[in-house]
């Protein structure tokens, strides 16, 4: 005998509250992205596996251990995506976008890391995205910023999360930051933990980010960017900062919030919750200027966040349900033809309608309750031959009968 068919690891299966909660998430930051003014946009959830290993470099641990890379059947590399910057990166340059810039998208969806899930964290995940493309002023890092703190407003979470933000400086400031670190570091290596001496050779930068205990005081005594910002990276992040003042968004600085991949400039900022556990990190983002060049496009300044929507999810409180209007209890054949028609007819006037397909009239007024229903309307053979219903209101008690053709009305106005 077969075994039961299970969910594969690391994916979900959503119904009720938790789908509820998910698409409060969705529904409301397409409310706030309006508000923003910015389009819509669709991209490919796969793609060719060079537009991943060259956006997030062939170091990272996305692209050498978490990608799910296929050939297809015609011998191409394809990658499930991992994010959704590359793939819209990608298409701004292949698609001709350029002449719409500046650039505000959004748009959101599934993406894949073979990662070990825990909470907050699944192998298909869901991402909202924004991004600004083909805007260099620091006023478009605001006007992103401030998007995410809407939304978080939005969800009523604010005053759960902490805006953290930092500066990467222009590429002159970021080359002498990292030559910087290496010397530091290097002096170091064997009180390193393994991970960081690996990232030392690769990706020194993200030692930064370390989780490891013993890498702490290291890091601790590292040189800050700010010894080694240019008087114009400043100046772009005392912009951003006055900016964000100005909005009236609340951000801490954190001079250690980084982002390894050198097409990173400026801007680095990240949304934060401590009721996640480690998974902290709500919304995060950053200035990439050099992305696109990277990818065989022209100097194409830019910025951008991406959001966990299942991580969001687990914050808000559980949606609130309006409710079923009416449940119909039609009593013999005639009268469950005619509720299927006024049914029909309610729901087009804009009232939620439920309807139990079987059983006697005590285990369809159970029905009635069970759906949380304001109202059930019974109908039965003397209520057709009359053009009524019975309507009861389930809270009181109460029960009139109610022409047909006032149904509407009467649900409407009770």
């Amino acid at each position: 005998m077969s075994s039961k068919v299970q969910a594969v690891r690391g994916t979900q299966d959503m119904l009720g509250e938790a789908a509820e909660r998910f698409h409060t998430v969705v529904s409301a930051f397409d409310r706030v992205r309006r508000l923003y003014g910015f389009q819509r946009v669709e991209v490919p959830m796969f793609e060719a596996t060079a537009v991943f290993a060259r956006s997030l470099g062939e170091t990272t641990d996305v692209v050498s251990k978490e990608m799910y890379t296929f050939e297809d059947r015609g011998g191409d590399s394809l990658t499930l995506r991992p994010e959704f910057t590359a793939g819209i990166a990608r298409a701004y340059l292949s698609e001709g976008w350029q002449q719409h810039a500046p650039l505000k998208v959004v748009t959101w969806g599934a993406a894949f890391r073979y990662e070990r899930p825990q909470k907050g964290r699944f192998r298909q995940f869901h991402q909202l995205d924004a991004e600004i493309i083909g805007a260099g002023e620091p006023a478009s890092d605001v006007e992103l910023i401030a998007f995410g703190a809407q939304l978080l407003a939005e969800l009523g979470i604010v005053d759960r999360v902490k805006l953290q933000l930092n500066t990467l400086g222009d590429p002159e400031t970021r080359d002498a930051w990292r030559a910087a670190l290496v010397d530091h570091f290097a002096k170091h290596r064997y009180d390193l933990s393994d991970e960081s001496r690996v990232r030392l050779d690769k990706n020194p930068l993200r030692i930064l980010d370390s989780k490891e205990h013993k890498d702490f005081p290291i890091v601790d005594s590292a040189p800050v960017v700010d010894d080694f910002l240019t008087v114009e990276a400043a100046d772009f992040f005392g912009k951003v900062t006055a900016g964000l003042d100005q909005a009236g968004v609340k951000w801490t600085r954190n001079p250690r919030l980084v982002r390894g991949l050198d097409y990173y400039r400026h801007t680095a900022f990240e949304f934060t919750t401590e009721d996640l556990g480690a998974q902290s990190a709500v919304i995060a983002g950053g200035r990439y200027d050099g992305l696109i060049e990277s990818m065989g496009g022209p100097h194409t300044p830019a910025v951008g966040w991406a959001a966990g929507i299942e991580r969001l999810s687990l914050l808000i409180g559980a949606p609130e349900s309006r409710g079923i209007d009416a449940a119909l209890v039609p009593l013999g054949d005639a009268a469950e033809q005619a509720a299927l028609g006024i049914a029909a007819d309610l729901r087009r006037a804009g009232l939620a309608c439920e309807m139990a397909y079987r059983g006697n009239m005590k285990k369809r007024m159970q029905k009635a309750n069970a759906v949380g229903a304001r109202f059930a309307i019974i109908l039965g053979d003397d209520e057709l031959a009359r053009g009524e219903a019975a309507v009861k209101d389930l809270a009181s008690g109460e029960q009139r009968n109610i022409a047909l053709a006032a149904l509407a009305e009467a649900l409407r106005g009770a």
